[in-house]
């Protein structure tokens, strides 16, 4: 029996679903078991705490939409966004590619489910430096981000080191 190969497809999908089921568990966690509401800040290192944030905007807080119609707006266009990730993740080659966006798209799900049942982005890792490094000195952030990130950082690897052209098939 050949070993299982799974599709691209298949890859970036579970990488989707996966992503945003365990942030959306962790949430879940932090708000409703661990409450970290009343417990807040918890140290885990010098430089990262958990707390609970709220951002109504995207990153760090830009486009803030604290009303139903901004908050519309952001959805809005972060479906669109979604929606093309998710036309390339579908025409993906390889496994790396679906991988990669699939992180990216299942994160962008979550932080959207957020805002749909919360009205803001609950976010929870806050790493912080007294470092001079710009903005980068105070971050906060959530399970989804870090699946974003990953993804992303999956597809500049990619970028530099392409996989090999598939083999042609003799026939």
């Amino acid at each position: 029996m050949p070993p299982f190969s799974a599709s691209p497809r298949l890859v970036g999908l579970a990488a989707a679903l996966l992503a945003a089921l365990v942030d959306q568990a962790h949430k879940f966690w932090m708000l409703h078991v661990f409450g970290i509401e009343a417990r807040q800040p918890v140290t885990l290192a010098p430089f990262l705490d958990l707390v609970l944030s709220w951002n109504h905007g995207v990153s760090y807080s830009l486009f803030p939409a604290h009303e139903a119609a901004g908050r519309a707006m952001l959805l809005a266009g972060q479906g669109v966004i979604v929606l093309g990730l998710l036309w390339w993740m579908w025409r993906a080659t390889n496994r790396l590619t679906a991988l990669a966006l699939g992180l990216v798209v299942g994160g962008a799900l979550g932080n959207a489910i957020d805002r749909l049942l919360r009205g803001a982005v609950a976010d929870f890792f806050y790493l912080h430096t007294t470092l001079p490094v710009g903005p980068l000195a105070n971050y906060v952030f959530n399970v989804a981000d870090v699946a974003i990130t990953a993804g992303v950082a999956l597809l500049l690897y990619e970028s530099f080191f392409p996989p090999p052209p598939p083999a042609e098939s003799a026939a």
